[in-house]
């Protein structure tokens, strides 16, 4: 069996920009995938805007070309799959990995097949797990940890859960599909992360009451036809309902991370690795993207970890 210098796992932003880099190099490399080429990104709800303007979300030095101000869910998908055809990286599209262990080379166990390799990078990003609020009833059908469309919610009686871009993107689309929405919000105002020119919409909006909002408010069961949550002042409500919409964010798989040896420490997580190389505890097992910040999922975005890929590869490189 082929040993691979490295095998990078994920094919988001920053697994491909790791893939470049590795062929920059020299490097013999497969990047395995359990979804689609930025997977994460093809999730996403379709008509979401980043934040960062393009030239902050390109990779490699490769032009993003958009004629809009800030690019969305559809540019990216555009000029990231882009680069995977156009560069012909090597790439194992719909197959998870189970296992990474390391001998003294690094096994890893994929859902189809085996694979022997020097180093590895983690770059598997943290959009797969919910951030579960673990109350009665969120196993409903009702309840959805992700959106993706207002259409569906027409006509219904939804209520958001948070207060980040995810769920005010998802209070005003639907309310402007004609839904009638209420925001449950655990602090006492909108996230001051929210895009800019997003906030004050929503804040308008639950001035005029044209949505309803409940601040340093808690859900506390979710039944078929009905919504409790607990307020400020500890007062019980239960309103109808037909969705919930549970923006609450999501986490990297963690139990991944420590069976492959990696240790996580405090509240949030954290991996252990070093800044400057970027490799783990597990020598030769590096990290790479939003992964990297444990809970704290807004720690790391495309547009600061891009340079994980170089520093990555630099150190590899090094030690061939």
């Amino acid at each position: 069996m082929e040993i691979l210098d490295v095998m990078i796992i994920g094919a988001g932003p920053i697994g491909l920009n790791c893939a470049l880099e590795a062929e920059k190099n020299g490097l013999t490399y497969i990047i395995i995938e359990k979804g689609t080429i930025v997977n994460s990104l093809y999730h996403y709800p379709l008509y979401m805007r980043f934040f960062s303007t393009a030239e902050k979300l390109e990779i490699a030095e490769i032009p993003f070309i958009t004629t809009s101000p800030k690019p969305g869910r559809q540019d990216a998908l555009e000029y990231y799959q882009g680069i995977a055809r156009q560069k012909e990286l090597k790439i194992n599209l719909y197959e998870k990995v189970l296992k990474v262990s390391k001998n003294q080379v690094f096994e890893i166990e994929t859902s189809k097949a085996k694979y022997l390799a020097k180093h590895v990078i983690i770059a598997t990003g943290f959009y797969d797990i919910p951030n579960l609020l673990n109350i009665p009833g969120e196993n409903l059908h009702k309840v959805k940890h992700y959106y993706t469309e207002p259409y569906p919610y027409a006509n219904q009686k939804i209520v958001v859960i948070g207060a980040s871009n995810s769920a005010v993107d998802a209070a005003l689309e639907t309310y402007r599909k004609g839904a009638e929405v209420t925001m449950i919000i655990k602090n006492s105002e909108i996230s001051k992360s929210v895009k800019y020119w997003v906030k004050p919409d929503i804040e308008n909006r639950i001035a005029e009451g044209s949505i309803n909002a409940y601040f340093n408010s808690e859900v506390t069961e979710i039944k078929e036809s009905t919504v409790i949550f607990k307020d400020k002042l500890g007062n019980i409500h239960e309103i109808e309902n037909d969705f919930v919409l549970a923006m609450t964010g999501y986490l990297p798989d963690f139990e991944f991370l420590q069976n492959s040896g990696i240790e996580l420490k405090g509240d949030k997580l954290i991996p252990a690795y070093n800044p400057q190389t970027m490799e783990t505890n597990v020598e030769s097992l590096y990290l790479a993207g939003v992964v990297c910040g444990g809970k704290d999922t807004h720690l790391w975005f495309i547009e600061n970890s891009r340079i994980h890929a170089e520093i990555i590869m630099n150190h590899v490189a090094n030690l061939k």
